[in-house]
């Protein structure tokens, strides 16, 4: 791939996905969104969605290829791309891009997503590759820790433009199973804005040493003495999971801490680190398209 010719970027997930068109500069020319993510398309229909949404942006200029991130390299996917082991910079995971046969020419190809092994036992990541080397190519940062907010929280760890390691947290689905399916939901409205008050208290209750099965509890007590309103008590919640993730990680980085993600959730990152006295700067979406272009450029 060159950046010669448009670039149709994907980041294709377990719930939804969403593209953009760039030129040959990296520029978006237009986005799209859709609650259609990989498993919400049946077997074997993966091409047929894609021509749907994005065959357009395809057909409209001859030699436009395509990028797809995310999910749809899994083995639930459209095609699986066995992941690329760290450390690994630009030219490992490019070397490891898997072109498919879409209906369009060949012109689609899958990101591997990359591994890492803990004592053991393999971590992985999808997508979050992408915005990890769409925030160096912005930032120009090739020593750094990148912290990727989501369902599965990613920390990643960038030394001479290579990631050498990361690790997996389960934060946000943590926070999903307590707020809507544990006794916590009776007494939570996870629908409110931030409390931030509420939600510093709760990244402080993290620190003091009784563990994340106690602390969570204290959101039930909390309401049965009638001492938060629900609303707080959702950002009390969060800010526990969110301490409780800050007390496991390295916290004494050496270089730049850069966050990446949805801008309300970051922000809550921003807000935890900042309470312990770690600064941070924030990307959002632009990351992934500046990702897939840096890796579809040669």
């Amino acid at each position: 791939m060159t950046t010669g010719n448009r670039l149709v970027a994907v980041d294709w997930g377990t719930s939804s996905l969403r593209g953009a068109l760039l030129d040959a500069d990296g520029r978006v020319l237009d986005e799209q969104s859709h609650p259609r993510g990989i498993l919400g398309v049946a077997p074997g229909g993966f091409a047929a969605v894609f021509d749907e949404l994005f065959g357009p942006w395809m057909r409209a200029e001859d030699g436009t290829r395509c990028l797809v991130s995310g999910m749809a390299g899994s083995r639930q996917g459209w095609v699986e791309a066995p992941y690329c082991p760290c450390p690994a910079g630009l030219d490992d995971v490019r070397a490891h891009i898997i072109d498919i046969d879409s209906g369009q020419a060949s012109r689609v190809s899958i990101v591997p997503g990359l591994s890492h092994e803990h004592d053991g036992v393999p971590d992985v990541m999808r997508g979050e590759e992408v915005q990890i080397f769409g925030a160096m190519t912005l930032t120009g940062l090739r020593d750094a820790l990148f912290v990727l907010p989501g369902t599965h929280n990613k920390w990643a760890r960038v030394e001479g433009g290579r990631v050498t390691g990361f690790r997996t947290s389960m934060t946000g689905e943590f926070y999903a199973l307590l707020a809507q399916r544990s006794i916590l939901a009776r007494t939570i409205d996870a629908e409110a804005p931030l409390d931030e008050a509420a939600f510093r208290d709760g990244v402080a209750r993290a620190a003091n040493g009784a563990g994340l099965l106690h602390n969570a509890f204290g959101a039930r007590t909390l309401a049965l003495f009638e001492r938060r309103s629900a609303g707080a008590l959702a950002s009390y919640l969060s800010g526990v999971l969110i301490g409780e993730e800050l007390r496991a990680q390295p916290l004494q980085v050496q270089g730049p801490l850069v966050l990446v993600g949805a801008p309300q959730l970051a922000a809550r990152y921003a807000l935890a680190l900042q309470s312990l006295g770690v600064a941070s700067r924030t990307l959002g979406a632009e990351a992934t398209w500046a990702g897939l272009h840096a890796l579809a450029s040669r």
